[in-house]
């Protein structure tokens, strides 16, 4: 057996400490971390000092230490907050200023504010690079905020980085929150970003789909420019309309809402088959325009017809329960099966479908033949 302070007392409760599956354990040559000194005293019961001496007995000289006094007490959650966030029970370092993912994590598990966390860290001797006061309210999330790499195994953020749109997008996505909620955090935490966050971007952000509608909604109740609101919506790096007219007219919220009453939800723009034909008829109805206007006044708004599509002169609510069977584009064919699916529904003849839908543009095969009955309507 060596002759090592470690093999002169293996069962020396001040040399080997357990943490759930984790083990801090001390060898001969190298230097005491002084959060193996906290937990080594919050462990055994006893006072930092006394841990120090009872190490210096079994030969650890190197013991690193603060420049101030030691507490004479300590808590298993102040010695706990000296635990460097990684796979193994290792201690925050001394002559190391503390890194922002160290205390956000030390933070979190303790049920911390990092504003806190950071002073009592200090208080046992620990630098903390923070440049402004840090927030006062604890949040167990604030480690993903800061993490660069999604799976969470790769680098992070800290003091004074910058954190990209794409990155407070991302992290939004991740938590389910509003992206200025995760600005303006991040912020907090001491990270910069490439804007400033303005109490009006919640409101801004609050449709992560970029629909005109939400656009033209948030002007409306902030006074705010169409103009305005785009330019900072793309200041934040946010998704924006890829069509906003020069005007806007009355109806146009009811043209691109999906319920036809102004509110969400919007439409949703189809940039491969365009806007349902169903949707222009019943827009059309609903305020009073000719399917023919409807679709111009649509389109200029950044939905539009399909070339194959057919607008009929005066929208029929027939057609619209019609088109409700109907889930062809007018880039599919509509076979025999589509045909009989949409006559049950409809109780219309199967014949009198497929030569309707042929009238609205739809691609109908030549060679079938269509029976003139009707069927059992189960609409």
């Amino acid at each position: 057996m060596s002759n090592t302070p470690a093999s002169q007392d293996p069962e020396d409760r001040f040399t080997r400490l357990r943490l759930g599956y984790h083990t801090s354990l001390l060898r001969p040559g190298e230097q005491v971390p002084f959060g193996h000194v906290l937990f080594a005293a919050v462990t055994v019961g006893c006072a930092p000092a006394d841990v120090v001496s009872r190490l210096t007995a079994l030969g650890y000289t190197d013991i690193e230490l603060p420049d101030i006094p030691l507490p004479p007490t300590v808590t298993r959650q102040d010695a706990l907050l000296l635990k460097a966030d990684t796979y193994n029970l290792s201690w925050i370092k001394l002559d190391e200023p503390v890194s922002l993912r160290n205390l956000v994590v030390s933070a979190g598990e303790q049920g911390l504010s990092p504003a806190e966390a950071a002073r009592r860290l200090t208080v046992f001797g620990c630098t903390v690079p923070a440049g402004h006061p840090l927030p006062e309210t604890p949040d167990s999330r604030d480690i993903v905020l800061i993490r660069t790499d999604p799976k969470g195994d790769g680098t992070f953020l800290d003091w004074d980085a910058e954190a990209s749109p794409r990155h407070v997008f991302r992290v939004a996505h991740e938590l389910r929150c509003n992206p200025h909620t995760v600005a303006t955090r991040l912020l907090a935490l001491g990270v910069r970003l490439p804007y400033t966050p303005e109490p009006e971007d919640e409101l801004l952000l609050a449709d992560s789909g970029a629909h005109l509608g939400h656009v033209v909604t948030v002007a409306r109740e902030t006074g705010r420019d169409v103009a305005d609101i785009m330019a900072r919506l793309k200041e934040l790096g946010a998704d924006r309309p890829g069509t906003v007219p020069d005007s806007l007219e009355a109806d146009d919220l009811r043209l691109i809402s999906e319920e036809l009453d102004g509110r969400r939800p919007w439409l949703k723009v189809n940039n491969v088959v365009g806007v349902q034909l169903r949707h222009i008829l019943r827009a059309a109805l609903a305020t009073g325009r000719t399917p023919a206007d409807t679709a111009a006044r649509l389109a200029e708004l950044g939905h539009w017809l399909h070339e194959n599509a057919k607008l009929p002169q005066v929208a029929d609510p027939e057609d619209i329960r019609l088109l409700e069977t109907v889930d062809r584009s007018f880039l599919d064919g509509v076979h025999l099966e589509h045909v009989l699916h949409s006559a049950s529904l409809t109780g219309r003849s199967p014949a009198d479908v497929a030569s309707r839908l042929a009238e609205l543009g739809y691609r109908l095969p030549d060679e079938v033949d269509y029976p003139e009955v009707c069927g059992a309507s189960h609409g």
